[in-house]
C-alpha cells in the first residue's frame, strides 16, 4: 500500500478540507476521526477516487504514513488535544512530529512543546485562519514549536497555503513553542478590532446619517475598491445587500447580540500581563459583553436618556470623516497588535520577524487586507520599528485622516451614539505623542498613600525618593515594583 504524506485526525468541516486543499496539491492525506462513521462518509463522499486513505483506528493510521510520520489533529482545544497526543506517543518513533491545527491557547503549545520534545518527538503548534473556504482554498498558517520539525511540514504547508501576487506562501516558520499560535491569537485580536470598527462605521451611518442597508452598501463597495480594500470590508458590502425571502434587508432582522470563542479575550489578557496598552481590541472585546446584555439594554433604553441624533449637514462630507476614522483606528489596532508581538518576543525570546507576519496574514486570513502590504513594507524599511504610528507611511495617512477621526469621535459622544472603539483608538494616539503625561499626579498620589516613591525630573531615571506628605507618616518607603 502506498504511505500517505500526512495524516489528520478530525474531519470537521476545518478538517476536511485541509484534507482536500492537501490532496488538490499533489499529497497523499490518511484520515482518522473519533466518530468512525465520519470517515467512512468522508471516504465515500468528497474524497471518493482521490488520494485520501481513510483509516479506523489510530494504529491503522500510523501505519499508513510516510516516516518522519506527520499528524495533523484538528480537534477542539483544550483536553481532546492532550488526549489525543497520549494515544499517539506510545505508538511513535523518534522524530515524529504531531501538529496542532486548532485554536489552542499559546502557553499550551509551549507546555506540550516540552512535553513532546521531553518524549524524543517533535510538536508543531500551528494558527491556520481562513474559516471554511480559507481551508479549501489556501489559508494563513502560522506554524512554532520544534524547529527540526519544519523541513518535514514546509513542503506541505506551503503548498496548501494563500499566496500573494508575487506567488509568496502566507505560510513561514514564526518561532519555538508557542510562537505560532500566539500570532494566531493576536491575528485573531487584530480580528475583533477591525469588526468593532467597521460596525462603528455602520452604526453611525444608520443611527445619525439615517441611511438604508442599500445606501450602506454602495458605501462599503465603494470602500471596498480604494485603501480600505479587504475581506471584511467585502463581505460587510454583501452582507448589507443580502435581502430576506420577503425583500427587505436580512440584516435588519439579525439580533444585536455578539457571541466570541475567546480568543480576543486571550489577546486582552496577554496584554495585560506584558504591560502593553492594547486598547482597542480590549474595548472590541467589552462591546462584545455589552451587546449579550440585551435584556438589560432595553430594560435601560425606558428609563435612561440621552441626546437624540439628528443630522445636519453635508452626506459625502461626513461619510469621507467615517471613512478617515475607520482608516486612522485601524492603523492604532495594528500598531497596538505589533507592539504586544514585540513585548512577547522579548518575554518568550521567540524570534519574530514582524514583516513576515504581514506578509502571512496579507492572503488567506480573515484579516486579509491590501493595508498589510504597507506593515510589511515598513518593518521591511525599519526591522526594529517600535511602533507603526512612526513609520513614514503609517504617520502621513494618520495626519491626513485626523480632521475627520476627531470629528467622528466628537459627533458620536454628542450625539449619543457608542463609538468605543474609535474613541479609544484617538485617546491611545493622543496620549503616545504627548511627552508629558498627568501621571506624574498618580505616581504622586501612589507614594502619598501607600509610601511607593516617585522619580523626579530633576534627577536621574532610576532614582527613587519618597515624601512624608503630610507631616505625620514616616519616612520608611515601600518597595518598588512594576505589577
Amino acid at each position: 500500500m502506498n504511505k500517505a504524506d500526512i495524516g489528520l485526525i478530525g474531519l470537521a468541516v476545518m478538517g476536511e478540507n485541509l484534507v482536500m486543499n492537501m490532496e488538490s496539491k499533489g499529497f497523499t492525506v490518511a484520515v482518522y476521526n473519533r466518530t468512525v462513521e465520519k470517515v467512512k462518509r468522508f471516504v465515500e463522499g468528497r474524497a471518493k477516487d482521490k488520494n485520501i486513505i481513510g483509516t479506523y483506528s489510530l494504529d491503522e493510521l500510523i501505519d499508513s504514513l510516510k516516516k518522519p510520520r506527520k499528524i495533523m489533529l484538528m480537534v477542539k482545544a483544550g483536553a481532546p488535544v492532550d488526549a489525543f497526543i497520549e494515544q499517539l506517543m506510545p505508538c511513535l518513533d523518534q522524530g515524529d512530529i504531531i501538529i496542532d491545527g486548532g485554536n489552542s491557547h499559546f502557553p499550551d503549545s509551549i507546555r506540550r512543546t516540552k512535553w513532546v520534545e521531553d518524549a524524543g518527538f517533535l510538536f508543531i503548534g500551528t494558527g491556520v485562519s481562513g474559516g471554511e473556504e480559507g481551508a479549501l482554498k489556501g489559508p494563513s498558517i502560522m506554524p512554532g514549536g520544534s524547529e527540526k520539525a519544519w523541513p518535514s511540514v514546509k513542503p506541505i504547508f506551503q503548498s496548501i497555503a494563500a499566496k500573494v501576487e508575487d506567488g509568496s506562501p502566507c505560510c513561514d516558520w514564526v518561532g519555538n513553542d508557542g510562537a505560532g499560535h500566539f500570532v494566531k491569537m493576536v491575528h485573531n485580536g487584530i480580528e475583533y478590532g477591525d469588526m468593532q470598527l467597521i460596525c462603528e462605521a455602520y452604526h453611525m451611518m444608520r443611527e445619525y446619517l439615517g441611511m438604508s442597508a442599500d445606501e450602506m452598501h454602495d458605501v462599503f463597495k465603494t470602500w471596498n475598491e480604494g485603501e480600505l480594500d479587504s475581506y471584511l470590508i467585502e463581505i460587510t458590502r454583501d452582507i448589507l445587500g443580502y435581502k430576506d425571502i420577503d425583500g427587505e434587508p436580512l440584516i435588519d432582522r439579525i439580533l444585536d447580540t455578539a457571541g466570541q470563542k475567546g480568543t480576543g479575550k486571550w489577546t486582552s489578557v496577554a496584554s495585560l500581563d506584558e504591560g502593553v496598552p492594547l486598547t482597542l481590541i480590549s474595548e472590541a472585546v467589552y462591546a462584545r459583553f455589552l451587546s449579550a446584555l440585551k435584556d438589560e439594554r432595553v430594560a435601560a433604553a425606558d428609563v435612561l436618556s440621552g441626546p437624540k441624533p439628528v443630522f445636519e449637514g453635508d452626506r459625502a462630507v461626513f461619510l469621507k470623516a467615517v471613512r478617515q476614522a475607520l482608516y486612522a483606528a485601524k492603523i492604532v489596532s495594528y500598531a497596538q497588535g505589533f507592539a504586544l508581538l514585540r513585548a512577547a518576543a522579548e518575554t518568550y525570546k521567540w524570534d519574530l520577524n514582524y514583516g513576515d507576519i504581514a506578509l502571512m496574514w496579507r492572503g488567506g486570513c480573515i484579516i486579509r487586507s491590501a493595508f498589510l502590504g504597507k506593515i510589511k513594507s515598513a518593518f521591511d524599511d525599519q526591522p526594529d520599528l517600535s511602533n507603526l504610528l512612526l513609520a513614514p507611511f503609517f504617520k502621513e495617512k494618520i495626519d491626513q485622516a485626523q480632521d475627520g477621526w476627531r470629528k467622528v469621535v466628537s459627533t458620536s459622544a454628542l450625539a449619543g451614539i457608542p463609538a468605543p472603539a474609535f474613541a479609544t483608538a484617538l485617546s491611545y494616539f493622543d496620549g503616545y505623542r504627548s511627552a508629558r503625561l498627568p501621571a506624574n499626579l498618580l505616581q504622586a498620589q501612589r507614594d502619598y498613600f501607600g509610601a511607593h516613591t516617585y522619580e523626579r525630573t530633576d534627577d536621574a531615571r532610576g532614582k527613587f525618593f519618597h515624601t512624608n506628605w503630610t507631616g505625620k507618616g514616616g519616612d520608611t518607603a515601600s518597595s518598588t515594583y512594576n505589577a
